[in-house]
């Protein structure tokens, strides 16, 4: 068999019309990582969030601002002028903005016109990000926000990082759910070949989606055999969980410890890290990552090594994704399918919700 029977085909095809994908609009009542906070000091940071083009700055007593990066006189981006204490001159004309967005000054003439300034948008610092709400700021409700209380515990020792994904977050949120590609996209990373035979459970709720996976026995890779001490052959235990919290948090936590050892003897080593997908455009994602360690404290050197081989693994992630969409883009819709199996349960949900969030956005 050379291709699936048509029937088979428009079956898979119409499936696939109940999940959000590359066409999707976006959801804007979430709340998404803008930056880290780091990114974010006494100078203006241009950066396009969901389609929007916004201009970050930190104000005299550290607060983060966002507005919208267009000077509403003759759309300067304010980007491209300066942060004078805590306004923003346009670099065209010199309109000044103040933190709220309003226009109180016009050089060209003593009075500043009424009802004239810029869209601001709500931001919330937590831990070592920044997050923001894209919608309607009277629906901007930090207990929508999932808490994450192990990126501000001092227990916990961390690392973080950027990179650009030339695909779509939707894509991202599924790879995160369905590990298996461990095995295969990873195999000279992180990924081990049991990884994908090993036995799993899925979790599906209402906006909550997750897979649990345990590799017992298994050997681990290097970024986690070394600082763990677990290094021989079928020595230890992996023990996963990938969770899908919001539209803009994904955290994977994992325990790892000798599985030869009696429970009440064996150390345990965990591990949590933190996948914050935020859309630049439909296709186009500027993706966080935090990632941290209740073991080995106070030392850089490991803190940098398990940096450098994770980042090589999430490198691997950001270049199969791009592949994935440069064959969407290339496939005509009539010709396009993808059919599912079990595994993909918890991805095929997830989709399912974002296509519902989007709808009901949209009816509102």
């Amino acid at each position: 068999m050379t291709r699936p029977p048509q029937n088979v085909i428009a079956a898979a095809q119409n499936a696939s019309l109940r999940l959000a994908d590359r066409h999707t609009p976006l959801v804007m009542n979430e709340w998404y990582v803008a930056a880290f906070g780091a990114e974010i000091q006494r100078e203006l940071l241009a950066r396009t969030l969901l389609g929007k083009r916004l201009v970050f700055f930190r104000t005299t007593d550290h607060r983060v601002v966002a507005l919208e990066d267009r000077c509403p006189h003759r759309s300067m981006p304010l980007s491209a002028g300066t942060l004078q204490e805590d306004t923003v001159v346009c670099g065209y004309h010199g309109f000044r903005f103040n933190s709220e967005g309003d226009c109180i000054e016009v050089p060209s003439q003593s009075s500043c016109p009424k009802n004239v300034g810029v869209k601001t948008y709500r931001t919330l610092e937590r831990g070592p990000v920044v997050w923001i709400w894209m919608g309607e700021a009277d629906q901007a409700d930090v207990s929508k926000l999932p808490p994450q209380d192990w990126m501000e515990d001092d227990k916990w020792e961390r690392s973080q990082g950027y990179l650009a994904l030339q695909a779509s977050y939707v894509r991202l949120h599924e790879n995160l759910l369905d590990l298996t590609h461990l095995s295969f996209l990873h195999a000279k990373s992180f990924g081990t070949p049991d990884y994908a035979k090993a036995a799993f459970e899925s979790e599906i709720g209402e906006g909550q989606f997750a897979l649990v996976r345990q590799v017992v026995p298994t050997t681990l890779p290097p970024v986690w055999a070394i600082p763990t001490g677990l290094t021989g052959p079928g020595q230890a235990a992996r023990m996963v969980r990938s969770e899908f919290r919001s539209l803009g948090l994904h955290e994977v936590s994992v325990t790892f410890y000798d599985c030869h050892l009696p429970e009440k003897d064996r150390p345990e080593f965990r591990i949590r890290t933190a996948h914050m997908p935020t859309p630049e455009s439909a296709t186009r994602t500027h993706y966080f990552i935090v990632h941290g360690r209740d073991f080995v404290q106070d030392d850089p050197a490991t803190t940098r090594f398990m940096h450098d081989q994770l980042f090589v693994a999430f490198q691997e992630d950001v270049d199969g994704l791009a592949l994935q969409e440069q064959a969407l883009a290339a496939t005509p819709p009539e010709e396009l399918y993808e059919f599912s199996v079990s595994a993909d349960a918890p991805a095929v949900a997830m989709r399912r919700y974002v296509l519902s969030r989007q709808q009901k956005e949209a009816q509102d």
